[in-house]
């Protein structure tokens, strides 16, 4: 079979030198060939010299996803197997596949995966085929999955908007083996979640999370917890572990807030000592300013605000809003821990919003200590991308 070759522009393949796994449409000069969506092409200079070889997307901006830089390489079911192997191998030297645990087995870019997500409760994995390149080659996926890391059953979750930049339907079901029941036991650090991989927001869980609700539990002694967007009440229930006088969440999703107290009686804490509040954050807040509540801890976890480039000064804007109401809650020494899940939202320009909350709150601030995501989503050199979650510990004065 005859290579399909993407020619790119005269000076646009300084990115691809430096592996970087992105060809956008408008570096393309040429296609030499007709490909199909999701076939194997390979990319080279203007002046011939191959870059990289991935798969091809033609309705997306990302024209290209680079499966590997190494002309040698082949994309074959025996690459796809190694890339796997690999990534389970990360997980299982952090000791992250313990049993009844969760875990981020496959992450995309930063595993050598574009477009292929695979989370891991307790006996069944649950994949998302992002791109066209992923659905391509789905069968050889799920073979490799069934070989290193057998499960009682394989479930697809590929309905995130960002399929249809793919030209693709969104899609649920069943892959191999059982369904997933309608909630999964999983195990984290000290505390217990059922887990809905069905229904649940991304794969039913916040896997990227873990390592900062472990940190929850060093402020909160004796304390008074404000969780927002409290999803199925993880922070909370960490919180409570950590030994909180009390817990309030608040989470407009009615489903997630009865896993949330579901949750609270897994664990063995007393519904007395936790208050479920069902609305809309922003109004929330605002009403416990008017009423004067105050707070020892708040959460904020809010969902992602910018998707776009052209969506960047209004998500600023309720990063900006949601974190002067957080500040104005907190009593003196109180502990924010605040987040932004938004890629498109850099450190640097996060970090700014935040302190500009504190002051036009009239607070005097100070960060404890920065926050990411969990070693299972780890971020490629090659790719900072992939470096979407960041976070602050703020202590006010």
């Amino acid at each position: 079979m005859k290579t399909i070759k993407i020619v790119l522009k005269k000076g646009r393949g300084k990115s691809l030198r430096r592996h970087h796994p992105w060809v956008f449409s408008g570096a393309i000069y040429s296609i030499e060939g007709s490909p199909e969506p999701g076939d194997t092409v390979d990319v080279v200079s203007s002046d011939g010299f191959f870059l990289g070889r991935g798969s091809y997307s033609p309705r997306s901006q990302i024209r290209v996803r680079i499966w590997t830089f190494d002309a040698d390489r082949e994309i074959s079911s025996l690459f796809l197997r190694d890339r796997v192997f690999e990534a389970v191998q990360l997980r299982r030297s952090l000791n992250l596949l313990g049993e009844g645990g969760a875990c981020r087995v496959v992450y995309g870019e930063s595993d050598g995966l574009p477009g292929l997500i695979v989370d891991r409760y307790a006996e069944y994995l649950v994949c998302q085929f992002l791109t066209r390149g992923a659905v391509k080659w789905k069968s050889e996926i799920i073979s490799a999955l069934h070989e290193i890391l057998p499960a009682a059953g394989i479930y697809e979750r590929s309905d995130p908007d960002v399929r249809a930049k793919e030209g693709l339907t969104p899609f649920r079901g069943v892959l191999s083996g059982n369904e997933p029941p309608e909630r999964i036991l999983i195990e984290e650090g000290p505390c217990r979640f059922e887990v809905d991989v069905r229904r649940g927001q991304k794969t039913g869980f916040y896997l990227d999370q873990r390592d900062n609700r472990g940190f929850v539990m060093d402020f909160v002694r004796g304390r008074e917890v404000l969780n927002c967007f409290a999803y199925t009440g993880a922070f909370g229930i960490f919180a409570l572990k950590g030994g909180a006088a009390r817990v309030t969440h608040i989470e407009a999703s009615p489903d997630a807030l009865e896993l949330a107290r579901a949750n609270t009686d897994l664990n063995g804490f007393e519904q007395e000592r936790v208050e479920f509040n069902g609305g809309n954050v922003f109004q929330v807040l605002r009403e416990y300013r008017e009423a004067g509540r105050r707070f020892d801890v708040v959460i904020l976890d809010p969902p992602k605000f910018i998707d776009s480039m052209k969506h960047l000064d209004a998500g600023s804007r309720g990063y900006k809003d949601i974190n002067l109401l957080a500040f104005g809650l907190l009593k003196p020494g109180g502990i924010l821990f605040t987040f932004s899940c938004s890629g498109l939202m850099v450190r640097e320009l996060f970090q700014k919003i935040v302190a500009d909350s504190a002051l036009d709150a009239g607070m005097t601030g100070q960060i404890i200590k920065p926050l990411s995501q969990a070693a299972d989503h780890p971020t490629a050199l090659s790719f900072p991308e992939a470096a979407y979650l960041k976070g602050f510990i703020c202590r006010v004065v």
